[in-house]
């Protein structure tokens, strides 16, 4: 997918908190509004047998992911005769607004993609419908799962994602200004003394080695991904406090404000800028998703590579996103929609070999473990962070008060406001939201 696609696609973060439309959206039970359609008890282990029906699929994958997504569906449509998917692709902050508004009224999907950072907030309030039966009916179990992505799809002790991937960030790098600097292009910086090595050598050619973004896509994700390396943690254990101000987040900041102050990256850096010059041989090294790889691909001469993140802070971690099936409620309950969007769930995430070939981690481990993944070298090389990835607490709203972070660093990588202050000032509106989100939700 490309950049900018992306970027939109993450800006859905926090976005329906903020929509105020999803308390319309009712508990009930099965036969009343906003009740969860009955499924057949077996979570679509045995297939669909019963009449034609027609299922409408949501997401947003409106870049270069999409025709995977797309040729997935026709070729599920192909061997299910009695199935019909209709995919609906929209922009995810469009998508965030709408589906809420649509389920209330009895116009949702039978079929959804989520972002787990939005799971919770929508499990909260009754926008999709617990998915238990078809973790058990289909014999889905962690074990089968990256650990992080599997617990990230639970909510208040029920499942209401089924994982389709991990988005990781990873570390890409020009080969060519590399070799210019005298750097082994195969051998990128691993440690923070090496990447440091790296960046003074291109310096000393005229070269910005690390352009710092301070917007969310992807400065935040890579202080994010620096906190956690220097042992840190956004929230304490409960999601009640925010500890981002913390000693860890303290440096984990201070170090990529650093790249600014010491000449490693220009000031003021645009959105999407730090990735357009690597592109351009104007910048060496970016800290971007998965979906990246595609990107740098359609670049004409551009000689790359990516890697893992570098561990700065002593501990391996990286940032992650993953898209999760779930299954929005139906106002009128529909055995037979209920059971058929089970059966696709489960195709599809069997099937997701072809899915990561658009730029993705597979959350199966079996598809990950496969040969025709292995065989996918730049998806593979950043499967290895997978015991290492992060995902934002499964709590309603918590996009909100990650929404104080970004304006944090911001504040900092601008040279507005020393690392400390900024996110000590962030932390405090943070738990702020944390307790109004907690009585909004009722958690």
């Amino acid at each position: 997918m490309n950049t900018i696609n992306r970027r939109m696609m993450l800006g859905g973060i926090g976005a329906l908190g903020a929509a105020g439309v999803l308390t319309a959206c009712g508990s009930g039970s099965a036969g009343k509004p906003g009740a969860a359609a009955p499924a057949t008890g077996d979570g679509g282990a045995k297939g669909y047998e019963g009449p034609n029906v027609e299922l409408d699929f949501w997401n947003g994958f409106t870049g270069g992911d999409g025709p995977f997504m797309r040729k997935i569906v026709d070729a599920f449509n192909a061997e299910h005769a009695n199935i019909k998917v209709k995919m609906t692709v929209m922009q995810w902050a469009d998508y965030y607004t709408k589906l809420p508004t649509a389920v209330s009224s009895g116009r949702g999907p039978a079929v959804a993609i989520m972002h787990v950072d939005s799971l919770a907030t929508n499990a909260a309030r009754n926008v999709i419908e617990p998915l238990d039966d078809v973790a058990k009916a289909l014999d889905l179990k962690q074990e089968d799962f990256a650990d992080v992505v599997w617990k990230a799809g639970e909510y208040n002790g029920k499942r209401y994602g089924i994982p389709l991937d991990m988005h990781p960030l990873g570390f890409f790098y020009n080969k060519t200004l590399m070799s210019q600097a005298g750097l082994d292009p195969a051998k990128p910086p691993a440690t923070a003394d090496e990447y440091m090595a790296a960046l003074e050598a291109l310096k000393g050619k005229g070269i910005q080695g690390h352009w710092a973004t301070p917007f969310q896509f992807t400065g935040v994700m890579s202080v994010q991904s620096l906190l956690w390396q220097f042992g840190g943690e956004l929230f304490n254990a409960d999601s009640s406090k925010t500890t981002w101000a913390e000693e860890p987040g303290v440096k984990a900041l201070t170090w990529f404000t650093d790249l600014v102050k010491k000449g490693y990256s220009p000031k003021n850096v645009a959105q999407d800028a730090d990735n357009i010059a690597v592109m351009n041989g104007k910048n060496a090294f970016v800290w971007n998703g998965i979906w990246n790889i595609n990107t740098f691909k359609e670049k004409k001469g551009l000689e790359w590579g990516v890697a893992a993140i570098p561990n700065i802070g002593g501990k391996p971690a990286a940032w992650s996103g993953s898209h999760q099936f779930c299954l929005p409620k139906l106002k009128t309950p529909d055995a037979n929609k209920s059971t058929a969007a089970r059966v696709f769930v489960n195709y599809v995430s069997q099937k997701s070999i072809e899915w990561a070939k658009g730029g993705q981690v597979p959350a199966r481990k079996q598809v990950r473990e496969s040969a025709e993944f292995k065989a996918l070298p730049e998806q593979s090389a950043l499967a290895t962070q997978v015991n290492d990835l992060h995902f934002p607490p499964p709590v309603p709203g918590i996009g909100d008060a990650l929404a104080e972070l970004n304006k944090a660093v911001n504040e900092a990588v601008l040279l507005k406001t020393e690392p400390a202050k900024a996110l000590s000032d962030a932390a405090g509106r943070s738990d702020k939201i944390l307790e109004a989100n907690r009585k909004k939700y009722g958690a």
